[in-house]
């Protein structure tokens, strides 16, 4: 790449006679390599234009820099950073000319005199004076050197006459010549056949934000006391944006107090506020400004929300203003209907925004929403404006059905911290609605004293009011039984409900199937777990309620998955998935984040790891969001996948989030501590800490399987199986093999009696591995057997452990059974067989012989250590290099492939 710092000669000294117009500046001191950029960019070499548009502060210039200083080195480059000067047309030509004369001086002498003989005032045939330069400039490119133009900041000189001169110099640029633009403004050309030839490739903010990763590289550059959520909280408000960083880096610096760090990165602080009201806010036009105050209270906003809270009608127009100057301005949808905007812009805004009207702006928005059946977001609307009594009339405008559909139960909770309590109990609706939320987010003693208050109402006006009231009543009392772990009463009162609920709550009536089925899981009755799925979904497609049948479907895959089969089970988590695409990516629903869940961990069953932490995390955020409780599922599946790829750390961590969460969100101990105490317990044992293993499960063990056992907690009905199946792991590890095989028959005949596959698969994998361990490999044979011919529903995970141990015994037993989908799945995963010497007898050394000798005898590893005078380790390493060279992984092997070699007699 040549550039003009390399130009000597005549080209230096007419480079210090422009006191350094062409000279591109370094990369500053703390700037992180945006390779990712670098790389799209170069591929946008082979057209026109590389064009670099985003608001302030996004790193355009740098990633300029960047380009051209990795340009390869047939490239030159010719750097113009533009002024408010340069709007002059002539001006900018002038200089343009003359930066280009630093690689062919002989151009253009007469078209520069042209140019300076001009008068400003006169008119100036631009695009003829252009025309002949082209044509000249065509004859000294060459294109083995081709050359890159860079106009950085060209919004400071853009103007309708410039703009038109580039659009003639775009259209009509030589071959070997390329522009790379960066501007705040997407410059008013015509780019679209550009666009259609592939002669454009562009960036926009979207593309320069930082990744997360980049955004710890930035932060990284100065060390500071910030971990975990305070990290992430930073992240994320800055919103890939690098200068919002870069002030929180010198604020950072300043302050020397790490407690006060997050509070640096805000929009009306310091730093910040100056650069984005010097930069930004003070160069628009007054009617501008005053639209970002009006609107900026709002979290998002379309154009008619803009114009009921303004009172105007010229919002679309104003906004299209914002989009073409790239004024911090985010879009929610691909329709370009919704926007926000950036939060530290939007924390400026407010900050000055006068008080005097957001009462009355929020209640104008309030009624637009309420207007657009936007139920939520009007309540939210007439809290902050401090209307009570509108927000609890809107409240009670919601149906019981939205509520059970959606299951947003953190919505309900937030608004009932914003409402007096004497509004809460002031009508039967609220108390109702109430109830559901505190019962659906765990809150169980809350709901019931909620629920007491109905009391009040009764008699009800009506037989039919009286039997309503009664009847939701009942339901809500069997979810809150169901949570209490209370088996009688959940079916008693779910059941009476059942057959009392009018047909139009519908919503409450598949509450009470679907907490039915869940209660028959448990009992391990899963015939009759399918007949309740079966009427539920039946139910949902009645109504046509979408919510409800992605309910539906989640419930049918926990069957199914309980029964061995995963792949049906995905099947259906899809099904659901696939129902909810109708409806608003910007919504948050409960039951997608289940689903979301759910998959993810199917994904892990199948042996997927990767694919299902990217469900996993994904159901996360939302679950979070809508306060669900299905965040354990999240939580212990990614610690359970963490641990078996060694990173212990991480998975206890995982472990302390879903703790600390389950404990902001007051969720009693019996819907949470034993998952996670199980998952804790997997863990220890592969860590070889088995007396904290042992301690724990003996506690689970007589809660879960004494003489009066808990009943089986809802996100877990199966808890007290998998809690025998770790049992029956640490006793193995204590060497008490024959109390673990008694445990894993009984487990396994458990299963396939009740038809509960998932359960006795791992147990027969289990019994493999423990047989094997005995010398038993005609029983583990055998076995094996039949759970390959069990897992034909596609659960693989119970595999593993065969997988990670026994991979070449597993491998020859796979190889001669019958050929299966689970065959070829469980071979694919298996790692690559051992290569083994063509001559064995060669690969062994004299001493390895010897001890393999001593080992078909029958020796111990202690007796072949006194006989050949060796170390036990020493002996160790030299049978694992033995079965290592035979390609085997037991000394029985090794000894039938020596003979089978000629190496024993």
């Amino acid at each position: 790449m040549t550039d003009l710092s390399r130009i000597h000669g005549v080209a230096s000294q007419a480079l210090g006679l422009l006191d350094g117009r062409f000279f591109r500046p370094p990369l500053p001191q703390a700037h992180v390599p945006r390779d990712r950029l670098c790389q799209r960019l170069s591929a946008g070499l082979t057209g026109r234009l590389l064009l670099i548009s985003a608001p302030a502060g996004f790193g355009k210039s740098s990633l300029a820099i960047e380009f051209c200083q990795g340009l390869p080195g047939h490239w030159r480059s010719l750097w113009l950073g533009l002024s408010q000067r340069d709007a002059d047309p002539g001006r900018f030509l002038e200089r343009l000319l003359e930066g280009l004369q630093q690689f062919c001086p002989a151009l253009g002498g007469q078209a520069l005199g042209l140019l300076k003989m001009r008068q400003r005032h006169q008119p100036f045939a631009f695009e003829e004076w252009l025309d002949g330069l082209l044509d000249e400039l065509a004859l000294y490119l060459q294109p083995d050197t081709p050359l890159l133009i860079v106009l950085d900041d060209y919004h400071l000189a853009q103007g309708p006459v410039l703009d038109r001169c580039l659009q003639f110099f775009l259209n009509h640029l030589p071959a070997g010549l390329v522009l790379l633009v960066t501007s705040r403004q997407r410059p008013d050309w015509h780019l679209a056949r550009l666009r259609l030839s592939r002669q454009l490739f562009e960036l926009n903010e979207q593309d320069l934000r930082l990744t997360p990763d980049e955004s710890l590289a930035v932060i990284g550059r100065q060390p500071t006391g910030l971990r975990g959520q305070a990290l992430d909280n930073l992240i994320q408000r800055s919103d890939g944006w690098v200068a919002g960083l870069r002030f929180w880096q010198l604020a950072a610096s300043e302050s020397g107090d790490d407690g006060a760090l997050p509070q640096a990165l805000h929009g009306g602080e310091g730093l910040i506020r100056d650069y984005l009201l010097e930069e930004v806010i003070d160069i628009l036009p007054a009617a501008v400004q005053a639209f970002l105050y009006d609107t900026a209270c709002q979290e998002r906003f379309c154009a008619e929300l803009c114009d009921a809270v303004r009172e105007r009608d010229d919002s679309a127009e104003v906004l299209r203003y914002l989009q073409a100057h790239q004024v911090f301005l985010v879009p929610l949808d691909e329709h370009g209907r919704w926007f926000r905007y950036h939060h530290l812009f939007s924390d400026l805004l407010r900050s000055r925004q006068a008080s005097g009207p957001l009462a009355s702006q929020h209640l104008r928005a309030s009624r637009w929403f309420e207007s657009q059946g936007l139920l939520d977001e009007a309540v939210e609307q007439a809290l902050r404006a401090g209307h009570l009594d509108v927000a609890a009339d809107l409240v009670q405008s919601l149906s019981e059905e939205q509520l059970l559909a959606e299951q947003n139960v953190g919505m309900l909770l937030r608004w009932k911290m914003d409402l007096p309590d004497s509004l809460l109990i002031s009508t039967p609706r609220l108390i109702v609605l109430y109830s559901w939320a505190l019962g659906l987010a765990c809150q169980l003693d809350a709901a019931e004293e909620l629920a007491g208050y109905l009391s009040r109402f009764l008699p009800a006006p009506s037989a039919t009011a009286q039997r309503s009231m009664l009847a939701q009543w009942l339901a809500l009392s069997g979810v809150i039984a169901r949570g209490r772990g209370d088996r009688q009463r959940t079916f008693s009162y779910c059941s009476e409900a059942l057959q009392s609920l009018p047909c139009k709550r519908y919503g409450q009536r598949l509450v009470c199937l679907s907490t039915l089925s869940n209660l028959a899981i448990a009992d391990g009755d899963f015939w009759r777990a399918r007949g309740w799925n079966r009427e539920a979904l039946e139910l949902a497609q009645r109504v046509g309620n979408p919510l409800f049948e992605a309910l539906a479907h989640y419930d049918r895959a926990r069957v199914l998955h309980a029964r061995g089969e995963v792949l049906r089970a995905l099947d259906e988590v899809r099904q659901g998935l696939q129902r909810l695409q109708g409806l608003s990516g910007q919504r948050l629903y409960a039951v997608r984040a289940r689903l979301t869940l759910y998959e993810g961990y199917l994904l892990a069953t199948r042996l997927q790891p990767a694919q299902a932490r990217a469900r996993l995390r994904a159901g996360l955020s939302e679950a979070r969001a809508c306060r669900d409780i299905s965040v354990l599922i999240g939580h212990c599946v990614i610690a359970t996948l963490d641990g078996r790829e060694g990173r212990f750390a991480e998975a206890f961590s995982e472990l302390a989030e879903a703790e600390r969460l389950m404990h902001i969100w007051d969720v009693p101990p019996i819907f949470y501590l034993a998952m996670i105490t199980l998952v804790k317990c997997e863990l220890w044992l592969a860590q070889g800490r088995t007396d904290l293993a042992e301690s724990w499960l003996l506690r689970l063990g007589q809660t879960y399987g004494g003489e009066q056992p808990a009943a089986a907690p809802e996100f877990h009905p199966l808890l007290p199986l998998h809690i025998e199946l770790q049992r029956a792991l640490l006793e193995q590890v204590l060497e008490r093999p024959a109390d673990a095989e008694a445990r894993l028959d009984a487990l396994a005949a458990r299963g396939q009696a009740s038809g509960g596959m998932a359960l006795a698969i791992c147990a027969m994998c289990q019994s493999v591995g423990l047989l094997l361990a005995q010398g038993r490999e005609s029983d583990a044979v055998k076995l094996l057997a039949q759970a390959v011919e069990a897992a034909q529903g596609g659960a693989l995970q119970a595999f593993q452990r065969l997988i990670e141990i026994h991979p070449q015994w597993l491998r020859e037993q796979l190889a001669v059974c019958a050929p299966c989908a689970v065959q070829g799945e469980l071979l694919a995963r298996l790692p690559d067989a051992p290569q083994t010497s063509s001559n064995p007898t060669e690969s062994l050394s004299g001493r390895e012989l010897a001890v393999l000798e001593l080992i078909a005898q029958g020796c111990s590893n202690q007796q072949i250590s006194e006989r050949l005078f060796i170390s036990l380790h020493t002996v160790k390493t030299h049978a694992s290099h033995i079965n290592s060279k035979l390609g085997v992984e037991r000394r029985t092997q090794a000894v039938a492939r020596a003979k089978a070699l000629g190496l024993l007699a």
